[in-house]
């Protein structure tokens, strides 16, 4: 983000210091990891400055006026809003959007852009110290894609019901004249609609079912080539660079939000198939003696699992490799523990990495293994390993939602040695 920030050509100053805040700047964004105690927090309290929450700011001074479609749900919502934007602009909408993560397709991960159509990563983490409303109650989106839904973020949310609450937060303020767009699958959120929903809702199917609006008809395993059937007609056909039944998901998703906004299937599928992806989602970063190592987000079981599924089915019998850091908060506090071992199972062998500061053991998670593995408490160990081991044609996968340490770079750099 620093690099985005100063190619834009804004200064930044490090740290949290109450110096940054002299002369008195007319208005104070605080962002959500901000907390009391911070020395630029106190200061602006007592010096009675004006301050919002960053994604208040959003709605009051780049939303007005515009038809925002948001994008909510556990996993996927960064990669959604990219191919949703993208979607939009080879349509020549010219949308604005906000994402958090650095988009393949495009310059830069946020835009005002030209029309009135503003594409936003709705997420459900909390807004500020002083908010703890999901961010995504302040975007008021008319088109909202609901992708999917189940318990993250221990650090603030007690269960699974707290989150539901937010979504149906998020649900009474999208306009009757609006669109939700949800799978058939997800009972999570069938269970927040039923809550009370004054929204058309337009269902998406991995396969053909009588309730889903909208369809795929696969036509490759590895989900990167398949049809789209509008109540049992084809519309369209997407044939690209992305794997697994998660990315097939995020692209019906994707085509039903940009029809509500006029742009047809057939035009959504053309786009869809020259989609670059979004960087750190199974993002080749390089190739050395026929070993490709690859940098992915994943911080979640059900994250690892898709991500490893796509994976295994495009790289048939060849070895896949796991290197997974449980950064997040909630994979810190040790919340996803039992799930760990089976979200890794695609893989021939896999490493997990035993950082300072995991208040809980990994070696459960390795006895718990049906497949090789093993825990690292150094990058160099990991490093070791697999440059000792790692053959031609085998695909090392490295899950963080991190810098890992550098460990991506590090690992080409030996291997290329």
């Amino acid at each position: 983000m620093s690099t985005q920030l100063e190619n834009a050509g804004i200064t930044l100053m490090q740290g949290y210091d109450r110096s940054h805040l002299q002369p008195h700047p007319d208005l104070v964004i605080v962002g959500n990891a901000m907390k009391r105690g911070i020395d630029a927090v106190e200061y602006m309290l007592n010096a009675g400055l004006p301050y919002i929450s960053g994604p208040q700011f959003l709605a009051d001074h780049v939303l007005q006026g515009k038809h925002v479609l948001g994008v909510a749900g556990t996993h996927g919502k960064t990669t959604t809003t990219t191919m949703l934007a993208w979607v939009l602009d080879q349509a020549g909408l010219e949308p604005g959007f906000l994402i958090g993560g650095v988009p393949l397709g495009f310059s830069e991960s946020a835009r005002l852009g030209g029309g009135k159509y503003f594409c936003v990563e709705a997420d459900e983490y909390d807004s500020a110290f002083f908010d703890k409303r999901s961010k995504f109650v302040h975007y008021h989106p008319k088109t909202a894609i609901l992708n999917n839904l189940e318990f993250d973020h221990a650090d603030i949310f007690d269960d699974l019901a707290a989150i539901q609450k937010q979504f149906h937060h998020l649900v009474r303020t999208i306009p009757s004249e609006g669109r939700i767009i949800a799978p058939i699958t997800e009972s999570n959120i069938d269970e927040v609609l039923e809550q009370g929903c004054w929204t058309p809702v337009v269902r998406t199917s991995l396969d053909a079912n009588e309730k889903a609006k909208l369809y795929a008809e696969q036509l490759s395993a590895d989900g990167s080539h398949f049809k789209v059937l509008q109540q049992g007609v084809v519309k369209g056909e997407v044939q690209w660079n992305m794997t697994g039944q998660h990315s097939v998901a995020n692209a019906l998703a994707t085509i039903a939000a940009a029809e509500h906004v006029g742009v047809s299937i057939e035009t959504a599928c053309e786009a869809l198939s020259n989609f670059g992806g979004v960087k750190r989602r199974m993002e080749l970063l390089g190739t050395v003696r026929g070993i490709e190592v690859y940098d992915d987000f994943a911080h979640h079981p059900t994250a690892i699992d898709t991500t490893l599924e796509g994976a295994r089915k495009r790289l048939g019998e060849r070895k896949l490799w796991a290197i997974i850091e449980p950064r997040s908060n909630t994979m810190r506090m040790g919340s996803h523990k039992d799930g760990l071992a089976h979200s890794a199972r695609l893989a021939d062998e896999v490493i997990w990495y035993q950082p300072e500061g995991l208040d809980w053991d990994l070696q459960p998670v390795i006895e718990a293994a049906p497949n090789k593995a093993k825990v690292a408490r150094t990058l160099d160990d990991i490093i070791q390993t697999v440059v000792a081991e790692a053959g031609e044609g085998d695909a090392v996968v490295i899950m963080s939602n991190g810098g890992f340490g550098g460990l991506h770079q590090k690992l080409i750099t030996v291997l290329q040695a």
